[in-house]
């Protein structure tokens, strides 16, 4: 027992100064995350937008700057948390391989990513939602966080997915960009008119919206169901990416032959 502990402390070590020596994530989460909400803070206009909020069932009118700063918010936390965690998972994955033939457990270091993605993302959620109420008061602080939360655990999957599957990094970063920005637009009522259609609900960030939805303009409903959509996403993309990270960590040398007393090998 204590060397599986001993494997999986080591393992959240390494993956937690992974993201600390990532700098450009560090960049983006303390200038990126700000600015792109203080520019939509400044240019989106505040006028009345009317829409169906899918997770209630219920028409609202909420004003169209702030509604625009939680898909913001959103569209933020889940490029940087699906950012850190591809580029860990793809730069990681030699040193990986090395440690999985030298013995250690691919199991732990799996866990210790997930561990060390689940502290970001709490802390990156807890960022942006510090940033929105700097412009205006959500109606249940709580819940948006919480929201926000669940959507970088989304991307953090599919980050872990695509590091371990793809072999070319530009390819990695690209997806992650345009999933993103593709997701929070199309859910936005004010950039796509269609938002209440169905359809939406099968995106990553569908379960995450409409709670920052809710929780910024309601009171009175809070969808719980809507919040596990999130970790839904993490843990389908989780799964795959195990399947890509066993099959890339695998050893490729054949199985060494065993003598036997007769002088043959098996």
């Amino acid at each position: 027992m204590s060397r599986v502990w001993e494997a999986f402390r080591t393992g959240v070590g390494f993956a937690l100064l992974e993201h600390a020596r990532n700098r450009l994530a560090l960049v983006l989460i303390v200038v990126y995350i700000p600015l792109w909400l203080t520019l939509e803070h400044w240019f989106v206009t505040p006028e009345p937008v009317s829409f169906v909020l899918r997770a209630t069932g219920r028409t609202v009118t909420v004003n169209g700057n702030h509604l625009t700063m939680v898909s913001g918010a959103i569209n933020t936390v889940t490029l940087i948390v699906g950012f850190m965690m591809f580029m860990t998972t793809f730069k990681a994955l030699a040193f990986d391989r090395r440690l999985a033939l030298a013995g250690y457990s691919r199991a732990c270091l799996l866990v210790a990513k997930v561990i060390a993605m689940t502290t970001a993302s709490a802390l990156i959620a807890a960022y942006a939602t510090a940033v929105v109420c700097w412009y205006w008061d959500p109606v249940r602080l709580l819940v948006l966080a919480l929201g926000l939360f669940t959507a970088a655990l989304s991307y953090g999957g599919i980050g872990i997915l695509l590091g371990a599957f793809l072999r070319n990094e530009l390819a990695g970063l690209f997806v992650i960009i345009m999933a993103s920005l593709l997701d929070t637009m199309l859910q936005n009522p004010i950039s796509n008119r269609a938002a209440d259609r169905g359809g939406l609900q099968f995106l990553p960030s569908y379960g995450p919206t409409q709670v920052g939805f809710t929780a910024g303009f309601t009171s009175t409903d809070t969808p719980y169901g809507h919040l596990l959509l999130g970790p839904a996403w993490f843990l389908a993309m989780w799964l795959l990416g195990t399947v890509a990270f066993f099959a890339r960590t695998r050893s490729h040398l054949p199985a060494p032959r065993v003598p036997l007393p007769n002088g043959r090998t098996v």
